[in-house]
């Protein structure tokens, strides 16, 4: 009886899982219309205020999202101003829904990824995993390593679908 050889073992493809890269950390939502009065506008005086009454302790360490949900013209700078009190406590801050925020932490890990460890190897990017990845953390890996890879391939490494081999 000859033994069983695990041929992907041997085969040297790489897998790389962005499930990795995932956040792991808390995400919040810093919505703006709880700063609004009567639901519709933002006074200065008054968001400047409860700004500087808020307790900021529950987005230390946490990836924030900074939007309005409220349908309200709501200025730049009053973004701008939420920053400067979340940037020195929160690991991230986006504009923008948990979606946009996802997707933003993502892109960044990517584009801080070493591309010496994908130097000249046969990569699959892992697919179908436990948490949906967005489409545009496929995109964004694929350009990262392309440049360095042998080969590029999707799914796992038993059933791949070939995007990109080295000439």
């Amino acid at each position: 009886m000859e033994p069983i050889i695990n041929k992907v073992a041997e085969s040297g493809i790489v897998s790389f899982n962005l499930e990795d890269l995932y956040p792991k950390e808390e995400i919040k939502v810093f919505d703006l219309k709880d700063f609004l009065f009567m639901g519709l506008i933002l006074k200065e005086k008054d968001y400047r205020q409860a700004l500087q009454q808020l307790d900021w302790e529950p987005f230390t360490n946490k990836n924030v999202a900074i939007t309005c949900t409220a349908d309200a013209i709501i200025p730049v700078w009053a973004y701008m101003l939420a920053v400067t009190y979340l940037q020195p406590i929160a690991r991230e801050v986006v504009m923008g829904n948990e979606n946009q925020l996802i997707e933003t932490v993502l892109a960044n890990r990517i584009a801080q990824l070493d591309l010496h460890e994908f130097e000249d190897k046969r990569i699959v990017i892992k697919g179908c995993g436990e948490v949906h990845i967005p489409e545009s953390a496929y995109v964004a890996i694929t350009q990262k390593i392309r440049p360095v890879v042998k080969s590029i391939m999707y799914g796992e490494p038993c059933s791949t679908v070939p995007l990109y081999k080295k000439k």
